[in-house]
């Protein structure tokens, strides 16, 4: 079982350290599974990164701001935003419980919302921790779909009962809880009248309610007839036998494999946990199809990224101003950079991080992090273990046998093929 072991962690979390790896070698598969998915008591490493003081978001009660006014603001936004993809760049790696950390970030690509159009830190933020402090899947689409960063990433403020706007409507239905398929184009048109009449209030970092601009006639959505709000639009959709169903595979396409389908025995078993993320996650990472995956996927580059940092002891906040600008300008020139999704379907998956320009930013990404490290002599099998690589093909040992200082070794070790797909 102990590739398995090896496997589990790389999936669940961001990328085991030799000595995690070490120690649920140790365990066994089924304790470390049971560790991963119901850790006990507080995530101690984390509390080395508390979620950060933005202060106030500077257009907050400024609806008609000077030139002035907002070269002024967009600094300061621009500077709080600095902050915060520091910050999660920061919690990812040092957090201990890895698997919880990794399923945030699961979410965010799933309800995806990008900074570059909400703009505003504080929405995101206060996103982010919507996202972290929901129990399950049920609650958590019940304060999603009035998250004022979402609703105004998805057009939501400007849908009124005088002039309809559908957008966040149609992505409820189709990208975050049932998918292409499973519903008409009449339920999208009267679930966009039940979400009418909501406003962001910038100051208090939530939506207000209108309901002068609210559409509350009556409505049939999915099978049933009423006067519809945006919570009991919700309830209406998470009782749709195929809401689990897609979740469930979502969950499987970032965790199992994103080119096998989910077997249906899986999905089932994946089903029988819903609402509750981890659990459903854990039913995922037991099924016998899991240990079949092994070597499907590639590491998106928050992965890839934050994995490095761990398992080579670096933490971003340690590291010198310029070199974590680079580091995460790297991800944005890599397609993934936190609170900035390209679209409103989130990232991509497989073959689309092994680019040859995403190659060469990958080695001058591996080569600023193995350039903190101390002068050491290493050697392939070292670099194997340090990495939670399991083993080198004859051709990578070969390219790291013939590097001429441990440094070069290591960077060449961080974007090989059997680091950067497991």
């Amino acid at each position: 079982m102990t590739d398995d072991v090896a496997l589990l962690l790389r999936r669940a979390g961001f990328g085991p350290t030799a000595d995690e790896l070490g120690a649920a070698r140790r365990a066994g598969f089924t304790a470390t599974l049971a560790a991963l998915t119901a850790p006990a008591g507080p995530d101690i490493g984390a509390t080395r990164a508390p979620l950060p003081r933005l202060g106030p978001d500077p257009y907050a009660g400024r609806p008609e701001p000077t030139p002035a006014q907002r070269v002024t603001a967009d600094g300061l936004r621009r500077a709080q935003a600095v902050t915060l993809g520091r910050w999660w760049l920061d919690r990812m790696t040092v957090a201990d419980h890895q698997a919880v950390e990794k399923l945030l970030f699961f979410w965010h690509g799933h309800w995806a919302t990008s900074i570059v159009k909400v703009k505003s830190p504080q929405l995101m933020l206060a996103q982010h921790r919507t996202l972290r402090e929901s129990h399950n899947f049920r609650e958590m689409a019940h304060r999603m779909i009035v998250d004022p960063a979402l609703v105004y990433w998805l057009d939501g403020h400007l849908n009124t009962r005088e002039a309809p706007n559908e957008n966040l409507a149609r992505e409820f239905l189709e990208l975050f809880t049932l998918g292409l398929g499973r519903y008409a184009e009449a339920d999208v048109q009267q679930a966009g009248r039940a979400l009418t009449g909501w406003r962001v209030d910038l100051g208090a970092r939530r939506l207000a309610f209108d309901p002068r601009r609210h559409d509350g006639g009556v409505s049939t959505i999915l099978g049933v007839t009423g006067r519809f709000t945006a919570e009991s639009l919700v309830d209406v959709v998470l009782a749709q036998p195929a809401c689990p169903r897609f979740v469930a595979a979502r969950l499987w396409h970032r965790y199992g494999s994103d080119s096998q389908p989910i077997p249906e025995r899986t999905r089932e078993a994946m089903v029988a946990a819903f609402p509750e993320p981890l659990r459903m996650l854990r039913a995922l990472l037991a099924d016998e199809a899991f240990p079949a995956t092994r070597s499907t996927m590639v590491k998106q580059p928050v992965e890839w990224l934050v994995g490095a940092l761990r398992q080579l002891g670096l933490r971003p906040a340690a590291l010198p101003a310029e070199t974590l600008t680079g580091l995460l300008d790297g991800l944005g020139g890599l397609g993934q950079r936190p609170f900035a999704p390209p679209s409103v379907g989130g990232w991509p998956a497989g073959a689309s991080w092994l680019t040859s320009a995403a190659a060469r930013l990958k080695l001058s990404l591996a080569g600023k992090l193995a350039s903190q490290l101390s002068p050491q002599r290493l050697t392939p099998e070292a670099v194997a273990h340090l990495l939670g690589v399991e083993t080198w093909t004859d051709r990578t040992y070969e390219v790291l046998r013939a590097a001429d200082n441990s440094r070069l070794m290591l960077t060449l070790g961080l974007v090989s093929p059997e680091y950067q797909v497991t």
